[in-house]
């Protein structure tokens, strides 16, 4: 299989702006390794050979992301030292040569990469929790126990929202003291009202391709898609780890359209019931979205008021992805924060919360 020049170049406008996105993130070693990785597919290097297969797919499959998600892994498992050498995350530092390990390393996993590619990216980025604390908060102001329903979960750490802690302005605290993994003041703007009582009732989640904590195999996964020089994002990882094999969140494998209509089926007086996603709707086909959004709207006018229905998305809205809230019977929806992909820093914009601290 030979990339056609037009096949060639669209592939090289992919990796730029994978390159550009991991640049404007803070990610040094991923915007040096794409450029390497750019120039090998120009050249008709080994790295374009392992790409051919799916240089074609649509953005959406993030494609470039699964490539550097099977370089760290293998980096992270001790089996590339020379590409470990420019990591951080394995203890290393940046250096020259980096472009010849990377092809040394794809070289010689060539098999492992090629099967690598064709697996959707894990990210189950915990941060994003930050952002969508404030969602769940607001829901909860209407009284009730929330079930929660979120799709596209992975490994279902952000289901586990409530067993983080979370500092905020003045001295108010969300979550229990003993988590380890604690989010010191991640609000830059307003933050959410902290002290409203919250109490999960129900929570549950869906995949495609679920990722069990409990095993070493897909803690590693899991890992392996942390850019290998974000230090913090990986510390937060391995902390929601912790959290979450002493209580494994229940992530059923599914698609979402299906699994909701089947969760939806009918309301659950008593509880509001809140369908939950982030960064995730890019990975669903044209169809997905729409059969996702039928069932949504259904649910939305089933909604009563001693059975209110609430959809909260953490979802891409430009530089910057978008948190956004619908709640049902009323139909109202607002936008509630502004936050990195990754999570903090939270820009919190809806009324309500708590006093304003400036950016550093």
């Amino acid at each position: 299989m030979t990339l056609s020049a037009e096949d060639r170049a669209a592939l090289l406008e992919t990796i730029e702006t994978q390159r550009f996105g991991c640049e404007m993130s803070g990610s040094d070693l991923y915007s040096d390794l794409l450029h390497h990785v750019a120039d090998d597919v120009a050249a008709g290097g080994v790295i374009v050979e392992l790409l051919e297969p799916v240089a074609t797919a649509p953005f959406g499959d993030a494609v470039i992301l699964r490539l550097l998600g099977a370089l760290h892994l293998l980096v992270l498992d001790g089996r590339a030292p020379e590409l470990a050498r420019h990591y951080p995350s394995a203890g290393g530092s940046p250096r020259r040569g980096l472009a010849g390990d990377l092809r040394q390393t794809a070289d010689a996993h060539r098999g492992e990469i090629a099967v690598r590619l064709t697996e959707g990216v894990q990210t189950n980025e915990v941060g994003r929790s930050a952002a969508l604390l404030g969602g769940y908060l607001e829901v909860a102001r209407l009284g009730l126990p929330l079930r929660v329903l979120e799709v596209g979960a992975s490994a279902g750490l952000n289901l586990l929202f409530d067993h983080y802690r979370y500092l905020g302005p003045g001295g108010a605290a969300f979550g229990p003291p003993e988590s380890p993994l604690v989010f010191d003041q991640p609000w830059f703007a307003g933050a959410p009202e902290l002290v409203v009582p919250l109490v999960v009732q129900e929570r549950t989640g869906c995949d495609v391709a679920p990722i069990d904590v409990v095993t070493t195999e897909g803690r590693q996964r899991l890992r392996s898609f942390v850019w290998g020089d974000q230090l913090d994002r990986l510390a937060r990882l391995d902390a929601a780890l912790a959290v979450a094999q002493a209580d494994p969140p229940v992530v059923e494998r599914a698609s979402a359209p299906e699994w909701l209509r089947h969760q939806l089926s009918s309301p659950r007086p008593g509880c509001a019931t809140v369908v939950a996603h982030s960064i995730m709707f890019q990975y669903l086909s044209d169809s997905g979205r729409r059969e996702m959004l039928e069932v949504i709207d259904a649910s939305g006018r089933a909604a009563t008021a001693e059975a209110p229905f609430a959809w909260l998305r953490l979802e891409p809205g430009g530089d910057q992805a978008e948190l956004r809230l619908t709640t049902w019977p009323d139909g109202t929806t607002r936008l509630l924060a502004k936050s990195s992909y990754h999570g903090p820093p939270v820009v919190w914009l809806a009324p309500g919360g708590g006093v304003l601290r400036p950016r550093p």
